[in-house]
Parts: C-alpha cells; structure tokens; sequence
C-alpha cells in the first residue's frame, strides 16, 4: 500500500493529505506563486484551499517566515485571487 504525504497548512496549522492542499512557491528567482501541479522547482508552503487560510497565513506572518523574505502585496493579492478561482472551481474540495 502506498504511502500518502501528509503537509501542513500555513494557515490553520492542520496535518492534511499533500493532495487536498495547494503548494505556494518561491523560485530559485525568488519569484513566489502557486504551484497547483506541485511540480515548480524551489522552496514550496502549503495552504488549505480555503481563501481564509491564505488570510491567517499572510497575517501571521507564515508565508514571510516560510520564504525568509517579504511578500509584496501584489503577489499576495495575486495568489488570493488564484485561491479564490481554484476554490470557485472545486468547491467541494475545500
């Protein structure tokens, strides 16, 4: 049987499938987005798909702590409108 990877989210602290989250990333750029396949190369947190968490995440400091640098508002509020339209299109996921 295999094994699942089990993450947890940055904003509600709670141990999930990797499946049920959605990774954020910071390439080796240092460009920070999300990585819905999971796949992107460099420093991955993971967030519930659940615009709230992102707001719990990016308020305490999560995000900023797990990247090691600052978020520019224009990238938080991009993946907040990822979020949403990845809740939108799965909502029973969440």
């Amino acid at each position: 049987m295999k094994r699942v990877p089990i993450r947890m989210c940055l904003g509600c602290r709670q141990m999930k499938p990797k499946i049920e989250l959605t990774r954020a990333v910071k390439s080796p750029e240092g460009a920070i987005s999300l990585d819905p396949t999971g796949k992107k190369p460099g420093r991955g947190a993971y967030i519930c798909r659940d615009t709230n968490c992102l707001k719990r995440a990016i308020k305490s400091n999560a995000l900023v702590r797990a990247f090691k640098s600052q978020i520019p508002e224009d990238i938080t509020n991009e993946l907040h409108s990822t979020l949403t339209h990845l809740q939108l299109e799965n909502p029973n996921e969440s």
